[in-house]
């Protein structure tokens, strides 16, 4: 594309500096309010509400080190649930009752938890230490137990540090015991970035990024610099800009030059990723689904990574959308769709006769992740293979309705929270509303609602890159009539508004899916009142 690369340009000595205050959430006051408590009586008695089935669905995940094969000859050390990446899928019925335990089984003093992304459960079960419980020390385990009633695609991951980029995440499958759809085979597809244990550990990513462009430690530094200004229009080369950071003298080990995606508006990615795995294999070794000419399947897409969005597509095949993070959409046929860090897709296809490629193209990184379909004999494609449907026809969020038994009803708005996304790659200081999140003071800048509002956050992306943003323990819905999400994307200097109702008490966290800059303070905390 003919727009020049940011990172590049600031590293070539071209940008110049940024100022202004940033705005600070609307609706707010300047001293926090009482607010509910994560084990506090308000959210027991949200549990008493949930439709329960008194089943119970028991399993044991330890987290642990491992060396997993991600075939082709490529083994790499890294830490898992129970030895394997992705970790085995939990799969129980809406209403029932999951009691995990996990066992932390991780070396030295580390600490972990588990986040139970996308579903709506009791607040002291959600996994963010310390906002809602104690980190699980090594050596030590911790039984999670809670009501799965809402029917969806999900997974689980840590909420500790860049944990999430390493081997530790699983499907997470709530049956609907209604299921509407008809189908005859289901394939769950978990995507992700992999460093660990083959260039480095995301600890040693984030540690170079930390240092911002050009090597800077940026301290405690929150304010205003070059990260504020588009640097796509400053009149130089992306070639002119990369030779001249390569004679910049800063590290870039892991940091990722160049990368850029119309679809993302511009900047793709902070990091350079050795593989894309699909279901944890290698391009050159991929895995297998085998079916038969006509059958209809149901794919349940997971992109578990840490700075990739994928454009994915079936080769040979077109995908019909019935679901996003969990919640049915109004049908619609695609070639292709985007997929950002935390969000999930349900798509059913009808298999051809033959062998398909499922690609997972790394959006504006120039590498991809490969599974296949194999419905009779023939000859593998390539492990670079680019069916014509990754530029077919590419649908996003903001083309999908939500199906019409979960549109959200209408309702005036309670409170709004505007919700600035700030900083940039000069100095690695994301964070919202200017202020990076400090997980000793969860409380500080929280925005507060009160339990049965209708919330309204609008995303304000201030930055020149784009952010998938998360909400723990609730839906919300794209404008009036858009899909019900747990996680969005919001494209550089864009505003994206989202509506929930505030049906769940608690402390849930607010942050960006990208592992990287969620660590470095792109987070908030979304507080109940008293």
């Amino acid at each position: 594309m003919n727009s020049i690369n940011r990172r590049a340009v600031l590293l070539a000595g071209l940008a110049t500096a940024g100022a202004g205050a940033l705005a600070a959430c609307t609706n707010s006051t300047s001293t926090t309010p009482a607010l509910v408590s994560p084990s506090g009586s308000a959210v027991a008695a949200a549990e008493k509400k949930r439709a329960g089935t008194g089943r119970q669905h028991k399993t044991t995940l330890t987290a642990a080190p491992a060396v997993i094969d991600l075939g082709g000859g490529i083994r790499a050390k890294t830490w898992t649930f129970n030895g394997r990446t992705p970790g085995k899928e939990v799969r129980l019925s809406a209403g029932d009752t999951l009691a995990a335990e996990l066992a932390n089984q991780l070396p030295g003093r580390t600490t972990t938890s588990i986040h139970w992304h996308g579903i709506t459960l009791r607040n002291d079960m959600d996994g963010v230490p310390p906002a809602t419980q104690t980190a699980v020390r090594a050596g030590s385990t911790f039984p999670y137990r809670f009501i799965a009633d809402t029917p969806g695609t999900y997974f689980f991951h840590p909420h500790v540090g860049v944990q999430l980029d390493r081997g530790l995440y699983a499907p997470l499958i709530v049956e609907d015991p209604r299921e509407p759809l008809a189908y005859d085979d289901e394939w769950v597809i978990v995507l992700d970035d992999w460093v660990d244990g083959v260039t480095g550990t995301p600890d040693e990513v984030f540690a170079e990024l930390r240092q911002g462009m050009g090597g800077m430690d940026t301290g405690g530094d929150s304010g205003s610099g070059m990260e504020g200004h588009d640097m796509h229009d400053m009149g130089n080369t992306s070639s002119e800009a990369s030779a001249a950071a390569s004679s910049g003298g800063m590290s870039s080990r892991f940091m990722l030059m160049g990368a850029e995606s119309d679809l993302l508006g511009g900047d793709a990615g902070d990091v350079k990723y050795p593989h894309h795995l699909v279901n944890g294999r290698v391009p050159a070794a991929p895995g297998v689904y085998t079916g038969k000419p006509g059958q209809k399947v149901r794919l349940r897409i997971i992109n578990a990574g840490s700075d990739t969005a994928y454009r994915v597509a079936l080769g040979g095949h077109r995908m019909t959308i019935t679901h996003t993070d969990g919640f049915p959409v109004q049908h619609q046929q695609t070639d292709a769709l985007l997929i950002g860090m935390g969000e999930r897709y349900d798509v059913l296809v009808t298999l051809g006769d033959g062998v398909f490629p499922l690609v997972a193209l790394a959006e504006g990184k120039n590498a991809n992740g490969l599974a296949l379909v194999r419905t009779a004999v023939g000859r593998a494609p390539t492990a670079t293979v680019r069916p014509k449907e990754l530029n077919g026809t590419i649908l996003t969020a903001s083309q999908l309705r939500a199906a019409d038994d979960v549109r959200l009803k209408s309702a005036t708005t309670d409170v709004t929270h505007q919700v600035k996304l700030t900083g940039g790659m000069m100095h690695y200081n994301w964070a919202i509303n200017g202020q990076p999140f400090d997980m000793a003071d969860p409380d500080a800048n929280a925005l507060v609602v009160e339990e049965g509002q209708r919330v309204r956050l609008d995303f304000v992306n201030d930055t020149t890159m784009w952010h998938p943003m998360h909400l723990h323990g609730h839906t919300y819905q794209l404008g009036g009539s858009g899909p019900r999400k747990d996680t969005a994307i919001v494209l550089p200097k864009k505003t994206l508004s989202v509506f929930f109702d505030a049906d769940n008490p608690g402390q849930w966290m607010l942050h960006c899916h990208n592992a990287y800059h969620g660590e470095a303070g792109m987070m908030t905390n979304v507080a109940y009142q008293a």
